[in-house]
């Protein structure tokens, strides 16, 4: 390295220039093996390249019998099944919203102020928010069968513990200078509540429970591939049989669909801001 270049690397890293052997030792040994750890799961992954290619190849046909896309005659069945897709997402999350109230309130440190129930009642929400809506659609889907049931259910015990995490933060979060005005004025626990707290905590958990219900629209169609009816239920059905006209229509029909409701969404949690 030439002495000029060298002078400049040093004044912009003297520490990589100036490290000791067994420091650049240890990391060339790091190095080594996370590229024998990356190579490791690339094999045990069997990502050879002649199966990429070949999986590939097959995508290529797939999205070439997508075009165009067709009905297949069935476009009423189909916008059924979208609508109730929403009402699947609609229904889970409302319940869950409304379980999730409680939850929250008893989740909050304002309220519950011991520490070790705190905690306790914190973990056990966090052991639930570990198991995602579609795990609970399999066990579910068994349990009650096929149908729009269970994944309404499923989205609500997957959607719970989240919203009762966001709206104890939510309540942790409030301003106490209008709760103490209201309390100051010898109003009760309730009207504390009603005055202080609400018009504080309302518009952050109308906001937080339509963001989920924009996050359920798009589960529930996945949820239907395992059972739990609605549009995903559609679309399996056609991937068996090869149909990919209608497929590509399906997909079409519920992207636009997601895109209207979260542009909706967006523009109520803009106005409650």
């Amino acid at each position: 390295m030439p002495r000029q270049a060298y002078d400049q690397a040093l004044a912009i890293a003297p520490d990589a220039l100036r490290a000791p052997w067994t420091r650049r030792a240890r990391d060339a040994v790091l190095l080594i093996l996370a590229l024998a750890a990356l190579v490791g799961m690339a094999i045990d992954l069997e990502l050879a390249p002649g199966a990429l290619m070949a999986g590939f190849s097959k995508l290529g046909r797939f999205l070439g019998e997508m075009v165009p896309p067709s009905t297949g005659g069935q476009s009423v069945r189909i916008l059924k099944a979208l609508a109730e897709t929403f009402a699947m997402a609609f229904a889970g999350t409302v319940i869950a919203a409304g379980a999730a109230l409680p939850l929250g309130v008893i989740g909050a440190k304002t309220v519950v102020s011991n520490a070790a129930l705190h905690f306790a009642f914190r973990r056990f929400l966090d052991i639930f928010r570990g198991v995602p809506a579609l795990v609970w659609a399999l066990i579910l889907v068994s349990a009650f069968g096929l149908g729009p049931f269970a994944g309404v259910v499923a989205l609500a015990l997957a959607d719970i513990p989240n919203l009762a995490k966001l709206f104890s933060e939510a309540l942790e979060n409030s301003d106490p200078k209008p709760i103490e005005g209201v309390r100051s004025a010898g109003a009760s626990p309730l009207a504390v509540m009603r005055f202080g707290l609400a018009p504080q905590f309302a518009p952050v958990a109308t906001s937080q429970t339509l963001f989920f219900l924009e996050g359920n629209f798009r589960n529930a169609g996945v949820l239907g591939i395992v059972g739990a009816g609605g549009i995903g239920f559609e679309l399996d059905e056609r991937i068996r049989i090869f149909a990919f006209d209608e497929v590509a229509f399906i997909i079409l029909l519920y992207m636009i669909a997601v895109a209207g409701l979260d542009t909706l969404s967006r523009a109520l949690r803009n106005r409650l801001a």
